[in-house]
């Protein structure tokens, strides 16, 4: 296969971030995606559906003329969120998902949620008003293995919201374990899951072998190859609960290569393109369209997009870094060779 048309998709887990970075990163994302999920642990967080509204005006100002291209918004939960911000955020045209992030279990989750119980009246609001939850399925229990804690969160926390709030629509993001596939698999059709392209791509031998690879450096961390072969049959299953949620997080590079390096891979520049490496590698590129394209605009009820894409297997070396004016993003496979290419 040379050319690969498809329905323009949609990013359903995406970094924007703001400022500088923000008009730095985002035409990457314009050019590819139609909609995505923003968001929302800046600093201060988007707690509100007024912040959240602000800061929609501040990314669609930061959109390219002649790209068309939506945020989706979503508000950062915390212990002092209220049942009435969740129902004027259920009303909102503009608000369309609650994370959680189990607060110190990645970036800017300082103010996330110490005690998952605590929230359960919450969880309640948004199962009544049909709000969707979007989880980092961390715990962060320092006596717990970083390399477990997916599968640990899912076993103490997820399985028990699932069960106490089954009409509640869950997105499991940025799967990383054979457990947690099973898991979606098993669970009703409240439950979808979105997957990066580093997952796909990579196990942790990425991250450790033959030095420290800062820029492979995510959260939840890369796993071992057996996860990374359950991820990528998920992905290329058909399966509706499994979608694209790139999880592109951008940093400067000073910030990713020092003594404390932040968690996050820069995968905007070329998002399709890597999913598509994926694809191919695993001889499903037909089942790329319903990934990328069909299954979370289905779970999250919104209307397909009409527009396509189309992408030519052409090589091409992806840039060591983006951006000018005090802006330098190491991207994914930064001064790597892609075998597909967004034309």
């Amino acid at each position: 296969m040379k050319t690969l048309t498809i329905t323009r998709p949609d990013d359903w887990h995406l970094h924007v971030r703001n400022g500088a970075v923000l008009k730095t990163v985002l035409p990457h994302t314009a050019r590819q995606f139609a909609r995505a999920i923003i968001m929302p642990n800046l600093k201060p967080p988007v707690t509100t559906v007024a912040q959240a509204l602000a800061y929609r005006d501040e990314i669609l100002q930061a959109v390219p003329a002649g790209m068309d291209f939506t945020p989706l918004m979503t508000l950062y939960l915390t212990g002092s969120t209220t049942v009435e911000e969740i129902k004027r955020a259920a009303q909102s045209k503009y608000v369309h998902a609650v994370k959680l992030y189990p607060a110190g279990a990645t970036t800017n989750s300082d103010s996330g949620v110490a005690d998952i119980d605590s929230i359960y009246p919450l969880l309640a609001a948004m199962e009544k008003h049909d709000l969707p939850l979007l989880v980092h399925g961390e715990v962060t229990d320092e006596t717990c293995d970083i390399f477990d804690r997916e599968r640990i969160f899912i076993e103490s926390h997820l399985s028990a919201i699932h069960n106490n709030f089954p009409a509640l629509r869950i997105v499991v993001e940025h799967l990383t374990t054979a457990e947690a596939v099973q898991f979606v698999q098993s669970a009703e059709a409240t439950i979808a899951a979105t997957i990066t392209p580093q997952h796909l791509l990579f196990n942790r031998n990425a991250l450790l072998a033959g030095g420290l690879r800062p820029h492979h450096y995510c959260l939840p961390i890369l796993k071992r190859e057996h996860h990374r072969l359950a991820l990528v049959a998920a992905a290329t299953s058909g399966n509706p609960k499994f979608f694209l949620g790139t999880d592109s997080a951008p940093h400067q590079t000073s910030l990713k290569e020092n003594a404390c390096g932040c968690a996050g891979c820069f995968s905007a520049h070329a998002a399709l393109e890597l999913y598509a490496e994926a694809f191919d590698r695993a001889d499903a590129l037909d089942k790329l369209e319903g990934f990328a394209s069909f299954y979370g605009a289905d779970f999250y009820r919104l209307p397909r997009n009409t527009g396509m894409v189309t992408l030519e297997k052409s090589t091409w070396q992806v840039p060591e870094t983006y951006g000018d004016n005090g802006v330098a993003i190491t991207p994914l496979k930064a001064g790597e060779t892609l075998s597909w290419k967004l034309v």
